[in-house]
């Protein structure tokens, strides 16, 4: 297993459960100095590699292509999972819809909604 290349603070970020396995499988392929580069992102970013952004890191490495200002671009992006959500309990919507409605289509009927009381809130503010 490859994952004993891995330089000891990524390695100990491993054993804390802070990099998942999958995505430290995949970085431990990229050389000392970018582990290095890429552990600094990390605590830049506050964030560690999803194992989709591991496997472009260990390509870009391989092909030679693998910067700084790519490991810190890469380490920057947001992650569908880090994106703010606003969460309702489902139960709670249901009872506004017909009860065969699919989870996307209360999702359209919601967002239908909000834009026709956006748009009410701004005719009446226009009215003003």
């Amino acid at each position: 297993m490859n994952i004993t290349y891995l330089i000891p603070e990524l390695l100990s970020m491993v054993d804390d459960n802070k990099i998942a396995f999958n995505p430290a499988v995949e970085i431990s392929y990229l050389d000392r100095d970018e582990q290095l580069t890429l552990l600094d992102a990390i605590n830049m970013n506050d964030c560690t590699p999803s194992h989709a952004q591991s496997i472009r890191l260990k390509k870009m490495s391989q092909d030679g292509l693998l910067t700084a200002d790519a490991i810190y671009a890469i380490l920057s992006e947001e992650k569908p999972n880090q994106k703010e959500q606003i969460k309702l309990p489902r139960d709670e919507l249901r009872k506004y819809f017909p009860q065969n409605y699919s989870d996307e289509q209360i999702k359209r009927d919601i967002l239908k909604g909000l834009e026709l009381l956006k748009r009410q809130r701004e005719r009446s503010r226009d009215a003003r």
